[in-house]
């Protein structure tokens, strides 16, 4: 199973901009997609953005034009990069591996925080 450690997150004004980091213990060049994920306070864990080894992207809505997902196979480190940050963006992000059958295959990490708030 892929371990994965998230990293970046921290305290940021509205309309700041955070990188978060995802390293995976294991080469990440086969595996079909790498997902960003997020779980606000009392809300389900939602997926944020997702990058598959093609490099084609899926953004949520809610994000979209502010969030960007990008993937490093050689690093084995996927990233989130996130501008014009909102308050409604505040929760702890995680990432995952996604199959080709769409089932994670990584076992959830501790994530990071992120909070918005001036």
């Amino acid at each position: 199973q892929v371990q994965l450690v998230e990293s970046g997150g921290g305290l940021v004004q509205p309309g700041g901009s955070l990188r978060l980091s995802c390293a995976a213990s294991t080469s990440i060049s086969s595996i079909y997609a790498m997902g960003w994920y997020r779980r606000a306070p009392g809300k389900l864990r939602e997926l944020v953005a997702a990058i598959n080894n093609a490099g084609i992207t899926n953004i949520n809505d809610s994000v979209k034009g502010r969030f960007t997902i990008s993937r490093d196979n050689a690093q084995n480190t996927v990233y989130l990069q996130m501008n014009s940050l909102k308050p409604e963006d505040t929760a702890v992000y995680y990432c995952n591996a996604i199959d080709s059958d769409l089932n994670l295959m990584g076992s959830w990490g501790r994530g990071t925080q992120v909070t918005v708030s001036s």
